[in-house]
Protein backbone atom coordinates (compact mmCIF):
# COMPACT_ATOMS: atom_id res chain seq x y z
CA UNK A 1 0.00 0.00 0.00
CA UNK A 2 1.20 3.32 -0.83
CA UNK A 3 0.46 6.62 0.82
CA UNK A 4 1.66 10.62 0.47
CA UNK A 5 2.98 11.83 3.82
CA UNK A 6 0.83 14.33 5.11
CA UNK A 7 2.49 17.56 6.45
CA UNK A 8 2.58 17.45 10.03
CA UNK A 9 1.27 19.92 12.25
CA UNK A 10 3.81 22.05 14.48
CA UNK A 11 2.37 19.91 17.55
CA UNK A 12 3.28 16.96 15.73
CA UNK A 13 6.97 18.25 14.53
CA UNK A 14 7.78 19.02 17.64
CA UNK A 15 6.25 15.53 19.41
CA UNK A 16 8.14 13.76 17.22
CA UNK A 17 5.65 12.04 14.77
CA UNK A 18 6.64 8.82 12.66
CA UNK A 19 7.37 8.42 9.30
CA UNK A 20 5.11 7.62 6.53
CA UNK A 21 6.77 4.47 6.54
CA UNK A 22 7.01 3.65 10.19
CA UNK A 23 3.42 4.52 10.61
CA UNK A 24 2.46 2.59 8.37
CA UNK A 25 4.44 -0.72 9.41
CA UNK A 26 2.96 0.17 13.00
CA UNK A 27 -0.25 0.01 11.80
CA UNK A 28 0.65 -3.59 10.06
CA UNK A 29 1.56 -4.26 13.67
CA UNK A 30 -1.43 -3.75 15.29
CA UNK A 31 -3.61 -4.91 12.71
CA UNK A 32 -2.33 -8.47 13.07
CA UNK A 33 -2.62 -8.36 16.81
CA UNK A 34 -6.09 -7.38 16.86
CA UNK A 35 -6.90 -10.27 13.73
CA UNK A 36 -4.84 -13.22 15.91
CA UNK A 37 -7.47 -11.61 18.96
CA UNK A 38 -10.40 -12.18 16.67
CA UNK A 39 -9.19 -15.30 15.32
CA UNK A 40 -8.65 -16.61 19.16
CA UNK A 41 -12.29 -15.66 19.97
CA UNK A 42 -14.05 -18.58 17.98
CA UNK A 43 -11.16 -20.55 16.96
CA UNK A 44 -11.63 -22.64 20.25
CA UNK A 45 -15.69 -23.47 19.09
CA UNK A 46 -15.12 -25.54 16.29
CA UNK A 47 -12.11 -27.73 18.02
CA UNK A 48 -14.38 -28.68 21.53
CA UNK A 49 -15.06 -32.15 20.45
CA UNK A 50 -11.27 -32.74 19.85
CA UNK A 51 -10.84 -31.19 22.94
CA UNK A 52 -13.19 -33.06 24.82
CA UNK A 53 -11.96 -36.67 24.03
CA UNK A 54 -7.84 -35.75 24.09
CA UNK A 55 -8.36 -34.36 27.89
CA UNK A 56 -11.28 -36.33 28.74
CA UNK A 57 -12.68 -32.88 29.73
CA UNK A 58 -15.98 -32.56 31.35
CA UNK A 59 -18.99 -30.40 29.99
CA UNK A 60 -18.59 -27.53 32.60
CA UNK A 61 -14.75 -27.71 31.85
CA UNK A 62 -15.45 -27.04 28.02
CA UNK A 63 -18.22 -23.91 29.30
CA UNK A 64 -14.85 -22.42 31.21
CA UNK A 65 -12.39 -23.16 28.17
CA UNK A 66 -15.20 -20.86 25.97
CA UNK A 67 -16.50 -18.73 28.63
CA UNK A 68 -13.06 -17.92 30.51
CA UNK A 69 -11.42 -16.11 28.05
CA UNK A 70 -14.52 -13.73 27.68
CA UNK A 71 -15.14 -12.76 31.08
CA UNK A 72 -11.46 -12.14 31.69
CA UNK A 73 -11.37 -10.27 28.13
CA UNK A 74 -14.65 -8.10 28.46
CA UNK A 75 -13.83 -7.27 32.29
CA UNK A 76 -10.38 -6.02 31.73
CA UNK A 77 -11.14 -3.97 28.51
CA UNK A 78 -11.82 -0.64 29.92
CA UNK A 79 -8.92 -1.10 32.53
CA UNK A 80 -6.36 -2.05 29.87
CA UNK A 81 -7.33 1.09 27.37
CA UNK A 82 -6.49 3.88 30.49
CA UNK A 83 -3.46 1.80 31.44
CA UNK A 84 -2.31 3.08 27.74
CA UNK A 85 -3.14 6.09 27.98
CA UNK A 86 -0.93 6.15 31.67
CA UNK A 87 1.56 4.63 30.72
CA UNK A 88 2.03 4.75 27.03
CA UNK A 89 0.47 2.69 24.58
CA UNK A 90 3.15 0.74 22.75
CA UNK A 91 4.38 -0.01 26.61
CA UNK A 92 0.91 -1.71 27.27
CA UNK A 93 0.55 -3.42 23.10
CA UNK A 94 4.04 -4.79 24.03
CA UNK A 95 3.31 -6.35 27.02
CA UNK A 96 0.26 -7.45 26.00
CA UNK A 97 0.97 -9.08 23.37
CA UNK A 98 3.97 -10.33 24.81
CA UNK A 99 1.49 -11.76 27.72
CA UNK A 100 -0.80 -13.34 25.00
CA UNK A 101 1.56 -15.57 23.47
CA UNK A 102 2.74 -16.77 26.47
CA UNK A 103 -0.63 -17.70 27.38
CA UNK A 104 -1.25 -19.16 23.70
CA UNK A 105 1.76 -21.17 24.72
CA UNK A 106 0.22 -22.75 27.89
CA UNK A 107 -2.91 -23.13 26.16
CA UNK A 108 -0.74 -25.47 23.64
CA UNK A 109 0.54 -27.67 26.44
CA UNK A 110 -2.00 -27.65 29.26
CA UNK A 111 -1.69 -31.08 30.87
CA UNK A 112 -5.27 -31.34 31.78
CA UNK A 113 -8.49 -29.27 31.46
CA UNK A 114 -7.74 -26.74 34.66
CA UNK A 115 -4.60 -26.12 32.93
CA UNK A 116 -6.66 -25.38 30.13
CA UNK A 117 -9.07 -23.31 31.31
CA UNK A 118 -6.58 -21.32 33.89
CA UNK A 119 -4.41 -20.71 30.54
CA UNK A 120 -7.86 -19.65 28.78
CA UNK A 121 -8.47 -16.72 31.71
CA UNK A 122 -4.73 -15.63 31.20
CA UNK A 123 -5.23 -15.23 27.40
CA UNK A 124 -8.24 -12.95 27.95
CA UNK A 125 -6.71 -11.14 30.81
CA UNK A 126 -3.62 -10.38 28.34
CA UNK A 127 -5.46 -9.65 25.27
CA UNK A 128 -7.41 -6.42 27.18
CA UNK A 129 -4.34 -5.10 27.65
CA UNK A 130 -3.62 -5.46 23.77
CA UNK A 131 -6.57 -4.90 22.01
CA UNK A 132 -7.86 -1.54 23.75
CA UNK A 133 -4.05 -0.41 22.10
CA UNK A 134 -4.73 -1.37 18.89
CA UNK A 135 -7.43 1.41 17.83
CA UNK A 136 -6.12 4.29 20.47
CA UNK A 137 -2.35 4.08 18.85
CA UNK A 138 -4.04 4.29 15.10
CA UNK A 139 -6.26 7.46 16.46
CA UNK A 140 -2.96 8.71 18.08
CA UNK A 141 -0.86 8.36 15.24
CA UNK A 142 -2.88 9.00 12.42
CA UNK A 143 -4.37 12.48 11.27
CA UNK A 144 -7.84 12.61 10.78
CA UNK A 145 -7.85 12.65 6.64
CA UNK A 146 -6.09 9.68 6.61
CA UNK A 147 -8.05 7.67 9.45
CA UNK A 148 -11.40 7.01 7.45
CA UNK A 149 -8.71 5.06 5.29
CA UNK A 150 -7.31 3.32 8.34
CA UNK A 151 -10.67 2.38 9.46
CA UNK A 152 -11.80 0.76 6.29
CA UNK A 153 -8.75 -1.70 6.85
CA UNK A 154 -9.52 -2.43 10.32
CA UNK A 155 -13.22 -2.98 8.92
CA UNK A 156 -11.73 -5.53 6.51
CA UNK A 157 -10.05 -7.48 9.74
CA UNK A 158 -13.00 -7.61 11.38
CA UNK A 159 -14.54 -9.24 8.93
CA UNK A 160 -11.93 -11.58 8.10
CA UNK A 161 -11.24 -12.64 11.87
CA UNK A 162 -15.03 -13.44 11.96
CA UNK A 163 -15.28 -16.18 9.70
CA UNK A 164 -11.64 -17.21 9.80
CA UNK A 165 -11.36 -18.37 13.30
CA UNK A 166 -13.81 -21.23 12.57
CA UNK A 167 -12.17 -21.92 9.36
CA UNK A 168 -8.79 -21.88 10.74
CA UNK A 169 -9.85 -24.42 13.68
CA UNK A 170 -11.30 -26.97 11.52
CA UNK A 171 -8.09 -26.49 8.75
CA UNK A 172 -5.32 -27.33 11.97
CA UNK A 173 -7.79 -29.74 13.73
CA UNK A 174 -8.20 -32.32 10.86
CA UNK A 175 -4.93 -31.73 10.18
CA UNK A 176 -3.83 -33.06 13.16
CA UNK A 177 -0.29 -31.95 12.81
CA UNK A 178 2.29 -34.11 14.47
CA UNK A 179 -0.59 -35.78 16.01
CA UNK A 180 -1.12 -32.67 18.58
CA UNK A 181 -4.73 -32.62 17.39
CA UNK A 182 -6.54 -29.45 19.00
CA UNK A 183 -3.18 -28.03 20.23
CA UNK A 184 -2.01 -26.27 17.36
CA UNK A 185 -5.06 -23.96 17.26
CA UNK A 186 -3.32 -22.30 20.21
CA UNK A 187 0.59 -22.77 19.34
CA UNK A 188 -0.02 -21.19 15.35
CA UNK A 189 -0.30 -17.68 17.73
CA UNK A 190 3.57 -18.50 18.86
CA UNK A 191 5.51 -17.10 15.85
CA UNK A 192 2.80 -14.36 15.05
CA UNK A 193 3.57 -12.98 18.66
CA UNK A 194 7.35 -13.29 18.90
CA UNK A 195 7.16 -11.57 15.52
CA UNK A 196 4.70 -8.99 16.45
CA UNK A 197 6.78 -8.22 20.14
CA UNK A 198 10.22 -7.18 17.65
CA UNK A 199 8.72 -5.55 15.13
CA UNK A 200 6.62 -3.45 17.58
CA UNK A 201 9.47 -2.19 19.72
CA UNK A 202 11.13 -1.08 16.34
CA UNK A 203 8.43 0.17 14.51
CA UNK A 204 5.50 1.74 16.73
CA UNK A 205 5.60 4.83 18.36
CA UNK A 206 4.89 5.61 21.87
CA UNK A 207 2.40 8.12 22.64
CA UNK A 208 0.36 8.50 26.03
CA UNK A 209 -2.22 11.28 27.21
CA UNK A 210 -0.45 14.60 27.94
CA UNK A 211 -2.44 14.92 31.17
CA UNK A 212 -0.86 13.23 34.45
CA UNK A 213 -3.74 10.64 34.91
CA UNK A 214 -3.75 8.27 37.87
CA UNK A 215 -5.05 4.88 37.65
CA UNK A 216 -9.03 4.72 39.34
CA UNK A 217 -8.66 1.59 41.77
CA UNK A 218 -12.36 2.22 42.76
CA UNK A 219 -13.51 2.25 39.23
CA UNK A 220 -11.27 -1.24 38.11
CA UNK A 221 -13.06 -2.88 41.08
CA UNK A 222 -16.09 -1.13 39.97
CA UNK A 223 -16.08 -2.24 36.42
CA UNK A 224 -14.83 -5.74 36.87
CA UNK A 225 -17.56 -6.16 39.64
CA UNK A 226 -20.27 -4.95 37.38
CA UNK A 227 -19.45 -7.09 34.04
CA UNK A 228 -18.51 -10.41 35.84
CA UNK A 229 -22.01 -10.12 37.87
CA UNK A 230 -23.85 -9.51 34.31
CA UNK A 231 -21.33 -11.82 31.98
CA UNK A 232 -21.05 -15.06 34.70
CA UNK A 233 -25.18 -15.82 34.72
CA UNK A 234 -25.62 -15.28 30.61
CA UNK A 235 -22.27 -17.78 30.35
CA UNK A 236 -23.43 -20.26 32.91
CA UNK A 237 -27.07 -19.59 33.23
CA UNK A 238 -28.58 -22.60 30.53
CA UNK A 239 -26.20 -24.98 31.98
CA UNK A 240 -27.87 -24.08 35.78
CA UNK A 241 -30.89 -24.10 35.21
CA UNK A 242 -30.98 -20.29 34.92
CA UNK A 243 -31.02 -20.22 38.82
CA UNK A 244 -32.51 -16.66 40.71
CA UNK A 245 -29.35 -16.44 42.04
CA UNK A 246 -28.40 -15.64 38.33
CA UNK A 247 -31.41 -13.07 37.23
CA UNK A 248 -30.41 -11.29 41.04
CA UNK A 249 -26.91 -11.28 39.64
CA UNK A 250 -27.53 -9.47 36.16
CA UNK A 251 -29.83 -6.90 38.07
CA UNK A 252 -27.55 -6.18 40.45
CA UNK A 253 -24.99 -5.42 37.76
CA UNK A 254 -27.30 -2.15 37.16
CA UNK A 255 -26.79 -0.86 40.37
CA UNK A 256 -22.93 -1.62 39.91
CA UNK A 257 -22.96 0.43 36.99
CA UNK A 258 -24.76 3.59 38.82
CA UNK A 259 -22.41 3.61 41.60
CA UNK A 260 -20.11 3.52 38.92
CA UNK A 261 -21.72 6.58 37.13
CA UNK A 262 -21.86 8.42 40.38
CA UNK A 263 -18.28 7.48 41.65
CA UNK A 264 -16.71 8.32 38.20
CA UNK A 265 -18.86 11.53 38.39
CA UNK A 266 -17.25 12.49 41.66
CA UNK A 267 -13.47 11.26 40.52
CA UNK A 268 -13.30 13.58 37.81
CA UNK A 269 -14.10 16.69 39.73
CA UNK A 270 -11.52 15.78 42.34
CA UNK A 271 -8.24 14.60 40.24
CA UNK A 272 -9.45 14.61 36.70
CA UNK A 273 -8.39 10.88 36.16
CA UNK A 274 -11.17 8.63 36.36
CA UNK A 275 -11.53 5.30 34.53
CA UNK A 276 -14.27 5.99 32.32
CA UNK A 277 -14.39 9.24 30.75
CA UNK A 278 -18.21 10.29 31.65
CA UNK A 279 -17.47 13.73 29.22
CA UNK A 280 -16.79 11.02 25.92
CA UNK A 281 -21.15 10.98 25.80
CA UNK A 282 -21.13 14.50 25.57
CA UNK A 283 -20.14 13.47 21.87
CA UNK A 284 -23.22 13.20 20.28
CA UNK A 285 -21.22 10.72 17.72
CA UNK A 286 -19.35 8.38 20.63
CA UNK A 287 -22.83 8.19 22.57
CA UNK A 288 -24.65 7.45 19.47
CA UNK A 289 -22.03 4.67 18.40
CA UNK A 290 -21.99 3.32 21.33
CA UNK A 291 -25.11 2.60 21.41
CA UNK A 292 -25.73 1.01 17.76
CA UNK A 293 -22.40 -1.33 18.63
CA UNK A 294 -24.12 -2.56 21.92
CA UNK A 295 -27.12 -3.29 19.84
CA UNK A 296 -24.98 -4.83 16.93
CA UNK A 297 -22.98 -7.23 19.25
CA UNK A 298 -25.85 -8.82 20.63
CA UNK A 299 -27.19 -9.37 16.98
CA UNK A 300 -23.93 -10.90 16.09
CA UNK A 301 -23.69 -13.11 19.51
CA UNK A 302 -27.06 -14.81 18.31
CA UNK A 303 -26.73 -15.35 14.50
CA UNK A 304 -22.78 -17.08 14.91
CA UNK A 305 -23.64 -19.40 17.52
CA UNK A 306 -26.71 -20.45 16.04
CA UNK A 307 -25.49 -20.63 12.99
CA UNK A 308 -22.84 -22.78 13.65
CA UNK A 309 -24.91 -24.79 15.81
CA UNK A 310 -27.13 -25.07 12.69
CA UNK A 311 -24.55 -26.53 10.39
CA UNK A 312 -22.59 -28.66 12.62
CA UNK A 313 -25.19 -30.39 14.77
CA UNK A 314 -28.93 -29.50 12.75
CA UNK A 315 -27.49 -30.49 9.09
CA UNK A 316 -24.89 -33.07 10.43
CA UNK A 317 -21.92 -31.77 8.70
CA UNK A 318 -17.89 -31.72 9.43
CA UNK A 319 -16.47 -28.55 11.03
CA UNK A 320 -14.14 -27.92 7.70
CA UNK A 321 -17.01 -27.99 5.69
CA UNK A 322 -19.24 -25.40 7.83
CA UNK A 323 -15.96 -23.60 8.01
CA UNK A 324 -15.87 -23.41 4.17
CA UNK A 325 -19.27 -22.26 4.20
CA UNK A 326 -18.82 -19.13 5.51
CA UNK A 327 -15.69 -18.04 2.91
CA UNK A 328 -18.34 -15.93 0.82
CA UNK A 329 -19.19 -13.78 3.83
CA UNK A 330 -15.74 -13.16 5.02
CA UNK A 331 -14.89 -11.86 1.36
CA UNK A 332 -17.60 -10.09 0.81
CA UNK A 333 -17.24 -8.36 4.46
CA UNK A 334 -13.57 -7.56 3.76
CA UNK A 335 -14.56 -5.92 0.57
CA UNK A 336 -17.56 -3.92 1.31
CA UNK A 337 -15.39 -2.79 4.66
CA UNK A 338 -12.84 -1.32 2.40
CA UNK A 339 -15.19 0.64 0.43
CA UNK A 340 -17.87 1.58 2.70
CA UNK A 341 -14.94 4.15 4.28
CA UNK A 342 -12.53 4.81 1.30
CA UNK A 343 -15.74 5.35 -1.33
CA UNK A 344 -18.84 5.60 0.24
CA UNK A 345 -19.33 7.22 3.60
CA UNK A 346 -17.11 10.69 2.27
CA UNK A 347 -20.02 10.69 0.03
CA UNK A 348 -23.26 9.23 1.33
CA UNK A 349 -22.35 9.85 5.38
CA UNK A 350 -24.81 8.14 7.95
CA UNK A 351 -26.78 6.50 5.14
CA UNK A 352 -24.36 4.11 4.51
CA UNK A 353 -24.66 2.37 7.68
CA UNK A 354 -27.98 2.39 7.36
CA UNK A 355 -28.02 1.17 4.10
CA UNK A 356 -25.26 -1.85 5.62
CA UNK A 357 -28.32 -2.68 8.62
CA UNK A 358 -30.87 -2.83 5.77
CA UNK A 359 -28.93 -5.20 3.53
CA UNK A 360 -27.95 -7.45 6.35
CA UNK A 361 -32.08 -7.78 7.60
CA UNK A 362 -32.44 -8.45 3.22
CA UNK A 363 -29.76 -11.09 3.68
CA UNK A 364 -31.19 -12.59 6.78
CA UNK A 365 -34.75 -12.95 5.51
CA UNK A 366 -33.32 -14.84 2.23
CA UNK A 367 -31.72 -16.80 4.27
CA UNK A 368 -35.08 -17.86 6.78
CA UNK A 369 -36.77 -18.58 3.36
CA UNK A 370 -34.32 -20.71 1.41
CA UNK A 371 -34.08 -23.16 5.15
CA UNK A 372 -37.37 -23.44 4.98
CA UNK A 373 -37.48 -24.29 1.13
CA UNK A 374 -34.39 -26.46 0.76
CA UNK A 375 -34.78 -27.91 4.41
CA UNK A 376 -32.59 -30.38 5.33
CA UNK A 377 -30.63 -30.85 1.99
CA UNK A 378 -29.64 -27.37 1.67
CA UNK A 379 -26.14 -26.97 0.22
CA UNK A 380 -23.13 -24.24 0.95
CA UNK A 381 -23.40 -22.96 -1.94
CA UNK A 382 -27.23 -22.41 -1.98
CA UNK A 383 -26.35 -20.36 1.10
CA UNK A 384 -23.98 -18.17 -0.87
CA UNK A 385 -26.19 -15.50 -2.32
CA UNK A 386 -27.68 -15.13 1.22
CA UNK A 387 -23.79 -14.70 3.17
CA UNK A 388 -22.91 -12.33 0.17
CA UNK A 389 -25.56 -10.01 1.05
CA UNK A 390 -25.27 -10.45 4.14
CA UNK A 391 -21.34 -9.60 4.59
CA UNK A 392 -21.77 -6.69 2.34
CA UNK A 393 -24.27 -5.27 4.53
CA UNK A 394 -22.10 -6.10 7.83
CA UNK A 395 -18.84 -4.67 5.90
CA UNK A 396 -20.61 -1.43 5.42
CA UNK A 397 -21.19 -1.11 9.50
CA UNK A 398 -17.97 -2.09 10.73
CA UNK A 399 -15.36 -0.10 9.43
CA UNK A 400 -17.70 3.28 9.28
CA UNK A 401 -19.04 2.46 12.85
CA UNK A 402 -15.71 2.60 14.55
CA UNK A 403 -14.90 5.75 13.22
CA UNK A 404 -18.13 7.39 13.67
CA UNK A 405 -17.37 6.13 17.70
CA UNK A 406 -13.51 7.70 17.57
CA UNK A 407 -13.79 10.46 14.98
CA UNK A 408 -14.80 13.08 17.56
CA UNK A 409 -12.42 11.83 20.36
CA UNK A 410 -10.17 14.19 22.13
CA UNK A 411 -6.85 12.10 21.66
CA UNK A 412 -6.00 12.24 25.22
CA UNK A 413 -8.96 10.44 25.70
CA UNK A 414 -8.59 7.99 23.11
CA UNK A 415 -6.52 4.56 25.40
CA UNK A 416 -10.45 5.41 27.22
CA UNK A 417 -12.80 5.29 24.12
CA UNK A 418 -11.03 2.31 22.93
CA UNK A 419 -11.74 0.58 25.88
CA UNK A 420 -15.21 1.47 26.10
CA UNK A 421 -15.64 0.66 22.39
CA UNK A 422 -14.50 -2.95 22.67
CA UNK A 423 -15.87 -3.14 26.04
CA UNK A 424 -19.26 -2.76 24.63
CA UNK A 425 -19.03 -4.86 21.61
CA UNK A 426 -17.99 -8.02 24.06
CA UNK A 427 -21.05 -6.90 26.38
CA UNK A 428 -23.34 -6.67 23.46
CA UNK A 429 -22.07 -10.23 22.37
CA UNK A 430 -22.30 -11.53 25.41
CA UNK A 431 -26.09 -10.41 25.92
CA UNK A 432 -26.71 -11.94 22.11
CA UNK A 433 -25.45 -15.43 23.24
CA UNK A 434 -26.78 -15.21 26.59
CA UNK A 435 -29.91 -15.04 24.55
CA UNK A 436 -29.45 -18.04 22.40
CA UNK A 437 -31.19 -20.07 25.50
CA UNK A 438 -34.21 -18.04 24.72
CA UNK A 439 -34.27 -17.64 20.80
CA UNK A 440 -32.97 -20.72 19.71
CA UNK A 441 -32.81 -23.90 22.46
CA UNK A 442 -36.52 -22.28 24.20
CA UNK A 443 -37.05 -23.72 20.41
CA UNK A 444 -36.11 -27.17 20.43
CA UNK A 445 -37.80 -29.67 22.71
CA UNK A 446 -35.83 -31.74 25.29
CA UNK A 447 -36.82 -35.26 24.25
CA UNK A 448 -35.84 -35.68 20.46
CA UNK A 449 -34.90 -38.58 18.71
CA UNK A 450 -32.19 -38.89 16.15
CA UNK A 451 -34.80 -38.37 13.45
CA UNK A 452 -36.12 -35.39 14.81
CA UNK A 453 -33.16 -33.24 16.07
CA UNK A 454 -31.80 -32.00 12.62
CA UNK A 455 -35.43 -30.64 11.91
CA UNK A 456 -35.73 -29.27 15.21
CA UNK A 457 -32.16 -27.25 14.98
CA UNK A 458 -33.40 -25.96 11.47
CA UNK A 459 -36.88 -24.52 12.93
CA UNK A 460 -34.90 -23.18 15.49
CA UNK A 461 -32.38 -21.72 13.20
CA UNK A 462 -35.11 -19.61 11.33
CA UNK A 463 -36.59 -18.30 13.98
CA UNK A 464 -33.57 -16.89 16.24
CA UNK A 465 -33.01 -15.39 12.26
CA UNK A 466 -36.22 -13.40 13.24
CA UNK A 467 -34.36 -12.06 15.99
CA UNK A 468 -31.36 -10.65 14.64
CA UNK A 469 -33.66 -9.39 11.80
CA UNK A 470 -35.92 -7.46 14.98
CA UNK A 471 -32.39 -6.19 16.25
CA UNK A 472 -30.95 -5.11 12.99
CA UNK A 473 -34.44 -3.05 12.20
CA UNK A 474 -33.60 -0.92 15.67
CA UNK A 475 -30.23 -0.79 14.56
CA UNK A 476 -31.35 1.11 11.55
CA UNK A 477 -33.38 3.69 13.80
CA UNK A 478 -31.15 3.75 16.24
CA UNK A 479 -28.16 5.28 13.46
CA UNK A 480 -30.56 8.36 13.01
CA UNK A 481 -28.66 9.74 16.27
CA UNK A 482 -25.30 9.60 14.30
CA UNK A 483 -24.02 12.31 12.41
CA UNK A 484 -25.21 12.78 9.23
CA UNK A 485 -21.44 12.50 8.14
CA UNK A 486 -18.40 12.67 10.13
CA UNK A 487 -16.70 15.61 10.48
CA UNK A 488 -13.59 14.79 9.10
CA UNK A 489 -15.21 13.82 5.45
CA UNK A 490 -16.79 17.24 5.48
CA UNK A 491 -15.51 19.36 2.15
CA UNK A 492 -16.22 22.86 1.52
CA UNK A 493 -18.11 22.98 4.54
CA UNK A 494 -20.25 26.17 4.47
CA UNK A 495 -22.21 28.63 7.26
CA UNK A 496 -24.30 25.79 8.04
CA UNK A 497 -21.64 22.71 7.71
CA UNK A 498 -19.58 22.05 10.53
CA UNK A 499 -15.95 21.84 9.36
CA UNK A 500 -13.61 19.81 10.25
CA UNK A 501 -12.14 19.81 14.39
CA UNK A 502 -8.76 18.42 15.34
CA UNK A 503 -8.14 18.19 18.87
CA UNK A 504 -7.11 20.74 20.89
CA UNK A 505 -4.53 18.74 22.14
CA UNK A 506 -1.76 16.35 20.59
CA UNK A 507 -0.80 13.27 21.97
CA UNK A 508 2.57 12.82 23.73
CA UNK A 509 4.77 11.02 20.89
CA UNK A 510 8.25 9.37 21.82
CA UNK A 511 9.97 7.12 20.02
Amino acid sequence: MTSTAPQPSPAESTAGAPSDRRRWFALAIVMTAAFMDLVDVTIVNIAIPSIERDTGASFSSIQWIVAGYALAFAAGLITGGRLGDIYGRKRLFLIGIGGFTLASALCGFAANPEMLVASRFLQGATAALMVPQVLSIVHATFPAHERGKVFGLFGAIVGLGAVSGPLLGALLTEWNIAGLEWRPIFLINLPVGILGLVLGRKFITESKSPKALRLDLVGVVLVTLGMLMLIYPLTRGRELGWPLWGHLSMAGSVLVFLVLVLFERGKAGRDGSPLVELSLFRVRSFAAGIAVQLTFGIGLGIFFLVWTLYMQMGLGWSALRAGTTGIPFSVSVSVAAGLSVQKLVPRFGRKVLQTGALLMAAGLLLYIWESHHYGMDITSWQMALPLVVMGVGMGLIVAPLADAVLSEVPREHSGSASGLFNTVQQMGNALGLGLVSVVFYGAIGDRLTPQQVGPAFADAFEQSLWWVAGVLALIFVVMFALPARPKQHVEGAGADEPATVEPAEEPVLTH
